[in-house]
Order: C-alpha cells, then sequence, then structure tokens
C-alpha cells in the first residue's frame, strides 16, 4: 500500500497538517470495554477525550518533567504531549483503581496504536521521520501493520504486571484488527549513542532484523548500533543496560534495524523494531490471554 509521504513533516511542521474529519472520541470496534486485569490494574483502549487527556498527561510527566525532552509553549502552559498523531491513533491505556481516590482511576500506562489503514488515509507513520520504512512495507504488499508509539509507565509501576497488562492489550488489539506485523521506535535515554554502546552492539549481534524487514535509518540521520566486536559483548551486562520496555520487545521475538537515530527533541536514541506477529514466542501468548479468546477477535 503506498502510503502518504507527509509522515516525515508531522513533527517538523505539526501546524501545517490537514485536520481529520475523526474526532478525539474513540469506538472500541467490537472490543470489550476492559482488555484485562490484574489486581487494581486493568488495560482498556480510552473512548473519551478526558481519557485521552489523561494519557497525554502521563506523556508529559515521563517524556519532559522526568526525561530530556523539551516542551514547545503550547505544551508546557497545557502540561500534556500533544501530537497531530493523537487524533488517528486509538490510546491504550493502564488505570489503577486503587487509586481512583473515590473518583476515576489513575492512567498509569500508556501506547498509542496507529493501524496501516489509519496512516494511509491521514498523515502516514510517525516513524517515518527518523526511519525509511517505505521500502519495507513495499516488500510485504497486503499485509497488515500496525505502528506502536509514545508508551510510557509512571514511575512505581515499571513492572512485569504492568507491561504485561498493556501488552495484553496489544495483543488482543492485534488479533481484532487482523494485524501481521507490529513496529514502532523503542528509546533510550540520552543523545550519545556512544553511551550505550554495548547495548546497542548487543541488539545488532543477537536481535539484527532478517534482510526482508530490514530498515535503514533517514538519510543522514543514522548511526550503526554496532559498535563493539561481538567478542566484547557481555550478554548479561547487556541486557540489564536495556530498557524495560525493549527488554519485553526482545522476549516477545522482536528484531531491530541496524541504525539507531538520535531524536534530540525527545532527548533520546531511538531503535527501529520490528515485530512480525508470527514470530512472537508460542511461550508468551500466555500472557496476552487464551488463544481460542483471540480468535474470536480477530476480524
Amino acid at each position: 500500500m503506498e502510503l502518504p509521504r507527509i509522515g516525515a513533516s508531522a513533527r517538523a511542521m505539526p501546524g501545517i497538517l490537514p485536520r481529520p474529519p475523526a474526532t478525539l472520541v474513540r469506538d472500541l470496534k467490537g472490543l470489550p470495554a476492559s482488555l484485562g486485569r490484574i489486581g487494581s490494574l486493568e488495560v482498556r483502549l480510552a473512548t473519551t477525550k478526558k481519557e485521552i487527556r489523561q494519557a497525554q498527561r502521563l506523556r508529559y510527566q515521563v517524556f519532559f518533567e522526568e526525561g530530556g525532552a523539551t516542551p514547545d509553549p503550547t505544551a508546557r502552559l497545557i502540561r500534556r504531549d500533544v501530537c497531530p498523531f493523537d487524533r488517528v491513533c486509538d490510546h491504550l491505556i493502564a488505570v489503577d483503581h486503587a487509586r481512583a481516590g473515590g473518583g476515576k482511576p489513575e492512567v498509569v500506562g500508556v501506547y498509542r496504536l496507529l493501524r496501516q489503514d489509519a496512516a494511509a488515509a491521514h498523515f502516514g507513520f510517525y516513524s517515518a521521520a527518523e526511519f525509511e520504512i517505505a521500502p519495507m512495507l513495499a516488500r510485504h504488499p497486503g499485509m497488515r501493520f500496525l505502528e506502536l508509539g509514545r508508551s510510557c509507565v509512571a514511575p512505581g509501576y515499571r513492572n512485569k504486571p504492568t507491561l504485561e497488562l498493556l501488552w495484553r492489550g496489544v495483543w488482543l488489539y492485534a488479533r481484532r484488527h487482523g494485524v501481521e506485523a507490529m513496529f514502532g521506535c523503542a528509546s533510550l535515554d540520552g543523545c550519545e549513542p556512544a553511551a550505550h554502546a554495548v547495548a546497542l552492539s548487543y541488539l545488532a549481534a543477537s536481535a539484527k532484523a532478517a534482510e526482508e524487514w530490514r530498515v535503514a535509518a533517514a538519510p543522514g540521520r543514522g548511526v550503526a548500533m554496532a559498535m563493539l566486536p561481538g567478542g566484547a559483548i557481555d550478554p548479561r551486562q547487556a541486557v540489564r543496560a536495556l530498557p524495560p520496555l525493549v527488554k519485553g520487545y526482545l522476549r516477545l521475538g522482536a528484531s531491530f534495524a541496524p541504525e539507531a537515530v538520535i531524536d534530540s527533541k525527545f532527548g533520546t536514541t531511538d531503535v527501529f523494531v520490528i515485530l512480525p506477529v508470527a514470530a512472537i514466542e508460542q511461550r508468551y501468548l500466555a500472557y496476552f490471554g487464551a488463544e481460542r479468546e483471540a480468535q474470536g477477535l480477530a476480524a
């Protein structure tokens, strides 16, 4: 499918993007209201403007207040991470009912989900600002892709139950919409790739994407991830140096592009992750719900 080539300009010129007709109120499109629960934590799709604003507020706290991202004046004023792509994406949220305090549950984890049909109809894919994804898409005509982005978890919730719950939601969403491959950018803190030489070299040596899934960085932006020879990498040390989200992708069977990209606005070093649904390790499917449940939700 040929995608509009405006995704790469979306970050740089958000004010000139055409406004799509969709509102911020979302339709579950056949999915249940709740996609899973562990104790007081629940994962579901945001369906109201208020819930999406809560997700944007958590993103602001994690990316701008806690991390090294630089907010524009509007984001600083409203204290929310607002992006034009939010209008055409679905938003997966993890909420903690124990922190409701008599009101609404608190959003403690988020994932932004962009289906290929929505990308084609509007802005293209967000990742196109950093990586040349069009050749990969062209090598798989007719395959349904899902872009994962803007993922973050509140302090105190960056643990196995929260990540597993979010991934259960991603899995059920992907099966409902017939998704065959997922991809997106994952971030390591800081704009100095050399500071992550062990982690990046490990990904390049142990989880390099096959040729059919390989993606190059945008022209002039790529940094080779293979900085150290294989014999110089301590696998245990390398895995410990990876962010929890990247570790989770590895356990699922993900592979990575050979180049990283520096995102100066967010103060991160980004890697491109590709996860064909067929490659997900069988032993982890139990975390996302029974296979018969996923088949019942499939489009």
